[in-house]
């Protein structure tokens, strides 16, 4: 069967421009959200496994890739604000919401504030926790230092010197493309898309919000990388006694990026948890 051709588009939410991809199709609805300094483009291969069961959608949040980036405000509330609005007027309610590491916590606010329009969600190694953990190098971030990209030398001279400084950073493979797909060609060099100073304001915003874990009325799928550096066994476990309807699930092989450092491991989770919700 030939693939469904993925429609790329710009609507106005919230006096903001986003950018979403759309595979556009009648089926019940999936919205992906990415994580801090990444793209819609890192649910590609979770669209071609789930194109031909759902309308998939994965826009790029405010202050990423080719949507606008603002002066503000950058709070969880907001972007759930923006991702409700997104699935709105695209006339494709309820959702299925799956988000990662900032993304799931934008995917639980959106289950916990609109609850009409989340049918179920996917949170993926994300904390309920705050701004507070030590490892966290952007938790001082103030202005436009992000706390992790500021001090890269972009922009980069040449796609290779880019790619050749990324891998110098990261032992995954997986971290690598995830900055590569936020990367774009300018007069000056290579560069990223996003706003450092966006980065920077979405950390500063974050608190605990364990109390919107408690209010999610609907399933919950909550993924924790076996090595993870950002959502601690102990946390992980507060979390699933907040949730609800919560099916609970780590992946090995993983320090954070679940759905591509394992995604055999990772797929067959969540095809049950899919499988059971929908």
């Amino acid at each position: 069967m030939a693939k469904r051709k993925v429609r790329r588009n710009i609507v106005t939410v919230n006096n903001v421009s986003l950018f979403y991809r759309d595979t556009g199709s009648q089926n019940p609805s999936m919205l992906c959200l990415h994580g801090r300094w990444g793209r819609g483009e890192t649910w590609t291969d979770l669209m071609v496994r789930y194109e031909d069961r759902f309308r998939i959608i994965a826009p790029d949040q405010r202050g990423h890739g080719l949507s606008d980036k603002p002066e503000g405000p950058y709070t969880a509330d907001q972007l759930a604000a923006d991702a409700h609005e997104l699935v709105r007027l695209l006339g494709c309610l309820p959702v299925t919401v799956v988000g990662h590491s900032m993304g799931g916590r934008v995917a639980g606010y959106l289950a916990s504030l609109y609850p009409e329009a989340v049918r179920a969600a996917a949170i993926l190694d994300e904390t309920g926790a705050g701004a507070s953990r030590a490892t966290d190098l952007s938790a001082q971030a103030t202005g436009n230092d992000d706390g992790l990209t500021s001090s890269w030398p972009t922009p980069y001279r040449t796609y290779d010197d880019a790619l050749r400084d990324l891998s110098s950073r990261f032992e995954r493979a997986t971290n690598v493309r995830y900055f590569l797909e936020s990367l774009v060609e300018r007069p000056e060099g290579y560069d990223f898309l996003f706003s450092r100073r966006a980065m920077a304001l979405i950390r500063k915003s974050y608190r605990d919000w364990h109390d919107m874990l408690r209010r999610i009325q609907c399933p919950v799928l909550l993924v924790r990388a076996k090595d993870s550096w950002c959502l601690s066994e102990e946390e992980a476990g507060r979390m699933r006694t907040d949730v609800k309807d919560c099916t609970y699930s780590e992946i090995t092989g993983s320090d954070h990026m679940v759905y591509a450092d394992n995604p055999n491991e990772f797929y067959a989770v969540f095809e049950d948890f899919i499988n059971r919700v929908t």
